[in-house]
């Protein structure tokens, strides 16, 4: 059985147990057990949002070395449109593409290019016949199993286009074996240099039926340094870009969507609110929309903990670049379908987390035991118990067949009582 590998991992030895994360985390994957966090790696959707918050910066990511590398003869960089919103007055992104020419790449393919084609096949996507919606983009991972596990009603309204990601990991490779016959598709690396965990996890497991074309995924923090220091300020650079504004877009919350050219939009950043766009869509109290682009990360992908700059400043740094781009500079002429090469076929399968049994009987009993603990509980959701809330605790009760005498307030007020008896 194939074990989800992630990318958000606790280091025990400096946790405190401070209930931080776990008051926080959008699938209830945390737990405090003997002193410290635990995750749970089946609800955990690798979002970030602990490694954000955690004041002791107990969470960490996990992610690919540059030096990994070294073991394939064609290295091939993938910057995502984040990386450019990192780096104080630059006004032309061909520095940061030539810089990675210079620490040890043979060739750069921009992911912003991909994400044009991929807006651009979008629009046609929203004129197919018999699609539900409104559509859900799939370009955020964290969403498509936060979908999975905590709305699975809504995995008809996913977007079935490959994230830009890959389809520029795919281009790239195709593009580097037709210019270099001599080369071997195992001979070409492709790296991906993200601002965000749950694209390692991606690359990692695959999605569903499909294998990535990625080969290693680094973080933008990881590579920041070693890349400004090689960043030529002179004219001596190569014009690389290839892509434009609408590309460049995709690094903020709501550039996506606007790249669909329909006003029937809705673009919604951070795990709190995403959640509460889902929650509106499961119950029909939504306006008719057409598309809607959800980022678990605030801002969109300049939020992403792998990144180095601040959301907002990295923001404002990627709309005073833009300035000077085309709106784009990929086109996919008049093509009235959508390449096979551009879609997945099916979706990662989920188990719900709101599922407690296979068997419908055995659910019903076990949501009646729930309440009836729930009900005895204080209500406060103290976390003091290690769980995030009272009716969280009680389903632990409930499933993992837990003694009830982990509630500190309900042993306080027991306690009271039975001195008071004795008095």
């Amino acid at each position: 059985m194939h074990t989800y590998e992630h990318s958000v991992l606790l280091d025990a030895s400096k946790c405190t147990g401070c209930t931080t994360c776990l008051k926080h985390c959008p699938t209830e994957a945390i737990r405090i057990k003997d002193g410290h966090a635990a995750i749970n790696q089946t609800r955990c959707i690798d979002c970030g949002e602990c490694i954000r918050l955690c004041p002791h910066n107990a969470k960490k990511a996990v992610f690919s070395k540059l030096e990994n590398m070294k073991r394939f003869k064609y290295k091939i960089a993938l910057p995502a449109p984040t990386l450019y919103g990192q780096f104080d007055n630059l006004d032309d992104v061909d520095y940061v593409l030539d810089g990675l020419i210079r620490i040890g790449f043979d060739e750069v393919f921009e992911v912003s290019k991909a994400a044009e084609l991929v807006s651009a096949y979008t629009r046609l996507y929203l004129k197919t016949d018999g699609i539900k919606k409104p559509i859900i983009s799939s370009a955020c991972p964290v969403v498509v199993r936060l979908i999975g596990l905590r709305f699975p009603s809504l995995n008809d309204n996913i977007l079935h286009m490959l994230p830009p990601m890959e389809v520029a990991a795919r281009l790239a490779r195709e593009k580097a074996l037709k210019e270099n016959p001599e080369l071997k598709a195992e001979d070409i690396g492709i790296c991906f240099i993200s601002p965000c965990p749950a694209k390692v996890s991606y690359v990692k497991n695959g999605f569903a039926d499909y294998k990535s074309e990625v080969d290693e995924v680094v973080s933008i923090s990881d590579i920041y340094f070693m890349l400004i220091s090689e960043m030529s300020q002179d004219n001596d650079i190569k014009a690389l870009c290839e892509s434009g504004i609408i590309g460049i877009g995709w690094a903020s919350s709501g550039g996506e969507a606007t790249a669909i050219f329909n006003e029937n939009y809705l673009a919604a950043d951070g795990i709190d609110n995403i959640i509460r766009v889902l929650d509106q869509i499961e119950n029909g109290n939504i306006p008719q929309l057409e598309f809607i682009e959800l980022n678990a990360c605030p801002g969109g992908c300049v939020g992403g903990v792998m990144a180095m700059e601040n959301p907002f400043v990295a923001k404002a740094r990627l709309q005073s670049l833009r300035r000077y781009l085309p709106v784009s500079q990929n086109f996919i002429g008049n093509d009235n379908y959508i390449p096979e090469s551009y879609l997945f076929n099916e979706l990662p399968e989920y188990q719900p987390i709101t599922r407690l049994s296979d068997s419908m009987a055995q659910s019903m009993r076990m949501m009646a035991d729930i309440q009836k603990i729930k009900n005895n509980l204080p209500g406060i959701d103290c976390g003091a118990c290690g769980a995030p809330s009272c009716r969280a605790y009680a389903e632990d009760i409930v499933k993992n067949k837990l003694n009830f005498d982990g509630c500190l307030i309900m042993n306080e007020r027991s306690r009271r009582k039975e001195t008071d008896n004795d008095s």
